[in-house]
């Protein structure tokens, strides 16, 4: 007859040297009266340890495995891994204790070792799934970029998950464990209220993270400042800006105005502002357009959006001329912005088109015009006749 019918009924297991002692002798009875039933189970057991074991060799294999952009398997391999003997042993032994009939005791002790190993064990398991996910989200970049927010994230994510796991087991072994809640929650409330500009810092680089709004590398443009990103933080990122200087900005800061990430453009849009001369003729006006096009268009990675007349009022004719450099570059983009504006020059000159100054007054000297000093052209400055 079964010696564990009694297990439902069976008071919590409360640990003496009586207690002990009755165990040993349990067990020897035990082991004495069902050692077929003990060793059908324990080559059941090992069987089931095995496969578990396995498992857990699959997922180092999995972890160590360059799987490209898919980062689930390396996931899943992480949690795979981080399965621990202990309790594979004491699973597999929960699993085949009631094919061999132990006593109350014996199934008791199986039990409340399960419990806390299956307890921790689940710990482990949640935190590799999410260490996983916020490293993969932070692009593999920890030592440089967030390293520090990632390894705070680690820390919170342990403590948290091992309190609630201490909490469960304390909760399965009969403890009353309401006090040890309210008392959590309200230490919670408390050092949250302390560190509250700590916390804001840190989900500003959970967000950094998870919404990757810029990286290191990249050219951004926040408020008055406009630089290169070199390093993020737990508590700030820092911005060389385009004057040469360091600029530290507070993650929380950082995300509550309007940020502009000039790294994510395909292209980059240039204006140009044309003053031409009012005397120009309409006929000349009209190949404008087609002349700027041609300027434009014949320059790498440029295109033409739109161009024409924009304002009429004297003593000037305004055109603007609007292309797209399709760079990510800005140093190709103001390489490509000068190379535009010389065709144009040249464009201009070649077809007699006078540029105008604020005055209205031509500024531009007619073609094969002689350079300043010389017979027939404008007096030099610096020569005798304009000092006399």
């Amino acid at each position: 007859m079964p010696v564990s019918s009694n297990v439902a009924t069976a008071a919590p297991l409360r640990v003496s040297g009586s207690t002990i002692q009755l165990l040993w002798n349990e067990s020897i009875a035990w082991i004495l009266s069902h050692y077929l039933q003990i060793a059908i189970a324990l080559g059941a057991g090992v069987a089931i340890a095995a496969i578990l074991y396995g498992v857990r060799l699959l997922g180092e294999r999995l972890c160590r495995r360059q799987l490209g952009g898919a980062h689930w398997p390396q996931t899943i391999g992480r949690v795979f891994a981080a399965t621990r003997l202990w309790f594979i042993v004491l699973f597999a032994a929960k699993l085949v204790s009631g094919y061999a009939f132990p006593p109350p005791l014996v199934t008791q002790t199986i039990t409340v070792m399960f419990t806390v190993a299956a307890a921790l064990q689940g710990a482990l398991w949640v935190r590799e799934a999410i260490l996983g996910v916020v490293e993969y989200r932070a692009g593999g970049e920890e030592p440089g970029a967030l390293g520090s927010a990632i390894g705070i994230i680690r820390l919170l994510v342990t403590i948290t998950l091992f309190a609630i796991a201490i909490v469960l087991i304390l909760d399965n072994l009969g403890v009353n464990v309401t006090g040890l809640i309210a008392g959590l929650g309200i230490g919670g409330i408390a050092i949250g209220l302390a560190a509250k500009g700590i916390f804001d810092d840190l989900f500003s680089a959970l967000s950094i993270i998870f919404d990757r709004p810029f990286q290191r590398g990249d050219s951004i443009k926040w408020d008055k400042t406009s630089g290169t990103v070199e390093a993020i933080g737990l508590k700030t990122t820092r911005i060389r800006a385009v004057t040469g200087e360091q600029v530290v900005i507070s993650n929380t800061n950082l995300l509550n105005k309007e940020l502009h990430n000039m790294a994510r453009l395909k292209r980059r849009r240039v204006e140009l502002t044309l003053h031409i001369a009012y005397h120009t003729p309409a006929d000349v006006l009209r190949r404008v357009q087609d002349m700027i096009k041609a300027v434009v268009e014949a320059q790498d990675k440029c295109k033409l959006v739109r161009c024409g007349i924009s304002d009429l009022a004297l003593p000037v004719i305004e055109v603007q001329v609007q292309f797209d450099v399709q760079s990510e570059n800005w140093d190709k983009v103001f390489q490509a912005r000068h190379e535009v504006a010389i065709a144009l020059l040249d464009a201009f000159e070649q077809a007699a088109i006078e540029f105008a100054g604020p005055d209205g007054k031509s500024i531009t000297p007619p073609v094969n015009a002689p350079p300043p000093g010389a017979a027939g052209g404008p007096a030099d400055p610096d020569d005798g006749t304009a000092r006399a």
